[in-house]
């Protein structure tokens, strides 16, 4: 169908409003949705948290008799199943909604398709598409989520001019300046989990939290995830001093210290083990499938970003270079030892840049296949 300059208009205004979730909804996906009388939006919603009602309850519930009559804009198919919250689709219905313009299907196995049949079938026109692009784009980690059950996977790394992270000594605070420091904490705050290792926590001990720059945003802090092959995490570490959700994933038998940790407030996971005795990066990416995890960030030393952008696990990178020189004996940003020959080397393809303060933002794809 066509869909008129108004349409677009009131669903470019759903998909602001659901833009405002991006940080707080994990691991539901972000959804806006606007309801319409004539020419004139009568109510607004958008989902703010995981448990807490969603858009299309949020402005059923502001419009209150408005609702009767009136077209509804949503960024996401209305829900048709009964989870932590009732179904949006029987929402609308009740609410005596007549008209409903969705941007995307839901690719979630329990909606898609069904919350649309089911609006359709209480006699309400149903238009499907406007902005999709978009209204993707925007929930791209969940789409990836519950179409291949694994969650979307960035890469994050900050650099010098000549790709080092680090100085020899392992100093590296900081390489890069506040306005990209301030953009990774955003970049956490958006993230379901930041996945690192334990020699990130024994030599920088870092809280991997969303803190600078986000005071205006709604946030949910991201889970930490630890591969601690040996379970050397320290019992004061930065991550576990506030009330952090924390899982350390090992292949230690140590019961003493896997108590000790749980003790502390962390998830202990025992996974399989590679042949060097580390914690096998396959077994991390299937755990990371069964998990209620949509995106993560890998914050890490070059070991793990090496061995993890080697497995094909990285979906995408995101890297930041400070106009700066570190030199020879600095340390480089992934430790990939075995590659030898040029026509061994792990491909990228281009995504886009963006200058942030003095220093510069890269974004890329992965070509690698993930097992």
């Amino acid at each position: 169908m066509a869909f008129t300059a108004d349409d677009n208009r009131f669903m470019s205004r759903a998909l602001e409003l659901a833009e405002k979730g991006r940080y707080s909804t994990k691991p539901n996906p972000c959804v806006g949705c606007v309801l319409v009388q004539g020419e004139q939006i009568v109510a607004e919603g958008w989902h703010q948290k995981a448990g807490e009602p969603h858009a299309e309850v949020v402005a059923l519930k502001q419009a209150g008799s408005l609702a009767q009559g009136a077209t509804a804009y949503v960024t996401l198919e209305p829900c048709s199943h009964h989870g932590r919250t009732p179904p949006c689709a029987e929402a609308l219905i009740k609410a005596g909604v007549v008209k409903v313009v969705v941007a995307m299907k839901d690719p979630n196995p329990l909606v898609s398709g069904r919350g649309i049949a089911a609006l359709r079938e209480a006699g309400i026109d149903v238009s499907v598409g406007l902005l999709q692009e978009q209204a993707v784009q925007l929930n791209r980690a969940y789409c990836l989520k519950m179409k291949s059950s694994k969650p979307h996977i960035i890469s994050k790394v900050a650099m010098s001019l000549d790709g080092k992270t680090a100085m020899a000594s392992g100093e590296s605070q900081w390489i890069t300046d506040v306005p990209a420091r301030q953009d990774v904490h955003r970049l956490r705050a958006e993230v379901d989990a930041v996945l690192t290792g334990v020699g990130t926590i024994l030599a920088d001990d870092p809280q991997l939290s969303a803190r600078d720059g986000v005071a205006d945003l709604m946030v949910t802090q991201p889970r930490i995830i630890v591969i601690d092959s040996k379970l050397k995490t320290p019992l004061e570490a930065a991550i576990l001093a506030n009330e952090t959700n924390v899982t350390i994933l090992t292949c230690s038998a140590d019961d003493y210290k896997a108590k000790a940790l749980r003790k502390a407030g962390c998830r202990v996971e025992v996974l399989p083990s590679n042949k060097r005795g580390r914690v096998d990066l396959r077994a991390v990416d299937k755990w990371l499938t069964v998990q209620s995890i949509n995106s993560v960030l890998i914050e890490a030393g070059a070991v793990l970003n090496g061995a993890c952008l080697k497995a094909g696990m990285i979906d995408e990178l995101v890297i930041y270079i400070a106009p700066s020189v570190l030199g020879s004996a600095a340390r480089g940003a992934f430790a990939i030892n075995d590659l030898t020959e040029l026509s061994e080397r792990i491909q990228l393809s281009f995504v886009g840049m963006e200058a942030i303060g003095a220093d510069i933002k890269l974004s890329y794809k992965t070509k690698l296949d993930r097992k």
